[in-house]
């Protein structure tokens, strides 16, 4: 007899959250699950997070690893505050994640796993999954392990190759229970075991076994559907981040017409950004994996004085040891990008964990007065054009210029609507080819009138040979010089050139156009406070949200948009560094909401907090 078919649900949003021990898979399966989902033209967001050790000992807390995908019919802004549905590997993997969980969640659980030995590692005298403990949650005990190995027991693998696939049963279950295509993931297991046959075979039979499973078991009655959200015309893709990072910056080679050089030092978590870019040597890019931190900038910046966009990626650490060379390139006003990932600190710190807390090292890091430009993207796809806008204006205006990135944004993934290459603004520079005074001197400090940019001459340009060097430069020759109006001159200047860099105004979204209250954001905070001003205003309160990309120079009418609100709220991953900016620039009383948890705001943090604020001032 045919099993019954299974109740088919309509919803509009679901949050899964799949963890286990690092060696588990997590983040593979997270990712596959992810794209499946892609396809289906749902809105996407992710939150992979693991742990810093690179193996901590198997079924610990320290060694979960977890990755989050929100997805639904419409658009959204964040990964999602609570799971609906956990799938534990281990009994770690469950208690890390328990606290998450909203009543009524559903739970998928690795029995085999739930040994006295395993649950004794975490502390659990006895099994969460006899002792009543979970009775608000929907749990759902699956022998994956045994089930999995069942499957391939006519395959020929090992038994321990075979147990690695039950990550590859789980995505199988989760993908029927969701109606996600699946073609694309056995196609990508063909790829990833390419040279091993046998482990394709397993591992497709494996997702094969946890789609059939969830089809014919009775533990599952249901099944559920995610109609596509409705988005722009256009192609799309799933990105990340640091991919789209490294995308921008291959493009802005392209459009800028230059070489790009990436000088970096493998760094969490940036190194994704040298492994994307050494993938494009077809576009004319160069990475060079240098020993250290210093010396990787010092190539970069030699790139740039050979005319190539110079770029070098790092996290905060390795902004610290950077910090003389950037110093060196405010100095010689030549085009740079230094590409900082945010992790949380000091020193080590979190490797693995997300903050903004490097706003200040961005801002004043460095001796004496060294000013830069600086922009933070504010979510995965928008990675790609704040790295195109960095290189424009280093290329421009000859500065370095600092991409503040962090770990949430570089490692989530969304949908990502490629752009058309006609669209992408046209970054090509003209390099200094003659004598640029009536006398046929070359002046290389002579800047020009609307950009006060100097001019870019390539080594070995016949009749242009000049000094460079850190010392300070004389006005328009370059020459060493110990004048003391002349060291005045150049410094103001060198301020002030970075102060005219037009930027576009911040935008306010004010749908009610009386609000008493405004959120203002950099960076990564723009998905939950979008998310938490959507919900109040869904709920009849008015609130106003601004958010910035470029940090500095400030845009022109930032003062003008604070000045009109009785509240300035600032929420940020760090001790209130941006909120100290705008009470020190603009005398505006702003208040600080700060977290410094490791972990990105979530909306109801921010909803409640917010709430209040409106409610009694």
């Amino acid at each position: 007899m045919a099993a019954p078919a299974k109740r088919v649900e309509q919803l509009d949003r679901v949050v899964i959250r799949f963890a286990g021990d690092s060696g588990d898979g997590m983040q593979l399966t997270g990712d596959r699950f992810t794209s499946e989902t892609a396809q289906l033209g749902n809105d996407i967001s992710t939150l992979p997070n693991f742990p810093a050790e690179i193996r901590a000992p198997a079924g610990t807390l320290p060694g979960v690893s977890s990755f989050q995908v929100h997805f639904a019919d419409y658009d959204i802004l964040t990964p999602g505050d609570a799971p609906n549905v956990l799938v534990a590997m281990n009994p770690a993997a469950l208690k890390a994640n328990l606290a998450d969980l909203p009543a009524g969640a559903d739970i998928i659980v690795n029995t085999d796993e739930f040994t006295r030995r395993n649950l004794a590692k975490v502390g659990y005298a006895e099994s969460p999954l006899e002792d009543g403990s979970l009775a608000e949650f929907a749990v759902h005990p699956v022998a994956l392990t045994s089930l999995t190995l069942g499957a391939l027991a006519e395959s020929g693998v090992s038994k321990k190759d075979g147990e690695r696939a039950k990550n590859m049963f789980a995505l199988g279950l989760l993908s029927w229970m969701y109606s996600r295509p699946f073609e694309s993931t056995l196609r990508f297991l063909e790829h990833k075991f390419a040279k091993r046959p046998d482990l394709v075979a397993a591992n497709k039979t494996a997702f094969q076994a946890g789609w059939n499973y969830g089809e014919t078991t009775e533990a599952f009655s249901v099944r559920y559907e995610i109609k596509p959200a409705k988005m722009r015309p256009g192609t799309y893709r799933n990105i990340t981040g640091n991919q789209a990072l490294a995308l921008g910056l291959v493009a802005a080679a392209v459009r800028s017409r230059l070489p790009l050089f990436l000088g970096a030092y493998p760094i969490t978590p940036a190194s994704d950004i040298l492994h994307e870019l050494s993938k494009h040597k077809r576009f004319g890019v160069t990475t060079m994996q240098a020993e250290d931190e210093i010396a990787a900038i010092g190539a970069a910046l030699g790139a740039a004085y050979g005319g190539a966009l110079g770029v070098t990626t790092t996290s905060g650490p390795g902004v610290a040891l950077k910090g003389e060379t950037i110093s060196l390139a405010i100095a010689l006003e030549l085009p740079l990008v230094i590409v900082d990932v945010q992790r949380a600190g000091p020193s080590t710190g979190m490797p693995t964990k997300t903050e903004q807390a490097d706003l200040n090292m961005a801002l004043f890091g460095r001796h004496g007065e060294a000013p830069l430009a600086v922009i933070a993207p504010k979510s995965p796809s928008d990675c790609f054009h704040a790295a195109l806008e960095a290189a424009r204006i280093a290329l421009t205006y000859r500065t370095p210029v600092i991409l503040l990135s962090d770990n949430y944004v570089a490692n989530g993934s969304e949908p990502w609507l490629l752009p058309s290459v006609d669209e992408l603004p046209d970054l090509r520079v003209e390099f200094a080819t003659a004598p640029n005074t009536e006398d046929g001197r070359f002046l290389p400090y002579l800047r020009d009138p609307e950009t006060m940019a100097r001019p870019w001459a390539v080594p070995g340009t016949p009749g242009l040979e000049h000094r460079i060097g850190g010392l300070e430069k004389a006005d328009k020759t370059g020459d060493i010089s110990y004048d003391p109006a002349n060291h005045e001159f150049m410094v103001r200047t060198r301020q002030a050139r970075i102060e005219a860099i037009p930027v576009p105004d911040v935008d306010v979204e004010d749908p009610d156009e009386n609000a008493q209250v405004l959120v203002l954001g950099w960076g990564s905070t723009y998905g939950p406070i979008g998310a938490a001003c959507r919900a109040l205003r869904q709920r009849g309160l008015t609130i106003a949200q601004a958010h910035l990309r470029h940090v500095s120079p400030l845009p022109a009418n930032l003062g003008e948009v604070l000045a009109g609100y009785e509240k300035v709220v600032v929420p940020e991953m760090n001790l209130g560094q941006l909120a100290a900016v705008i009470r020190a620039r603009y005398l505006v009383d702003a208040v600080p909401f700060n977290q410094v948890s490791g972990l990105p705001f979530t909306a109801a943090t921010l909803e409640s907090m917010l709430e209040d604020v409106v409610k009694n001032g």
